[in-house]
């Protein structure tokens, strides 16, 4: 069992930034990879980025190549989501998820971003 607690949502006007957190505690030497997700209301929960535990190798959904970037520190067991030149349309819950394998197996409860234009 992994168990996820995210933190650092909140209001944001449009151009500006927010740092996002994700601490994870358990079986974390089973992670192979964390993401970050995120579900606007009404519509279906998308991928954001995702970020190999062991090697810190990247990936990016296109909508926010360049204006995100994700980290993991995996001696403290957390990961980040740096969001910068934030939108109104990156208004959603985020949530943290963690994979052992292919599939994401844990999510963290979600932290909500609002942007305001």
């Amino acid at each position: 069992q992994v168990q996820l607690v995210e933190s650092g949502g909140g209001l944001v006007q449009a151009g500006g930034s927010l740092r996002l957190s994700c601490a994870a505690s358990g079986r974390t030497f089973s992670i192979w990879r964390m993401g970050w997700f995120r579900q606007a209301p009404g519509k279906e929960r998308e991928f954001v980025a995702s970020i190999t535990w062991s090697a810190g190798s990247p990936d990016y959904a296109d909508s926010v190549k360049g204006r995100f970037t994700i980290s993991r520190d995996n001696v403290k067991n957390t990961a980040s989501l740096q969001m910068n030149s934030l939108k109104p349309e990156d208004t959603a819950v985020y949530y943290c998820a963690a994979a052992f394998a292919r599939d994401y197996n844990y999510w963290g409860q979600g932290t909500q971003v609002t942007v305001s234009s």
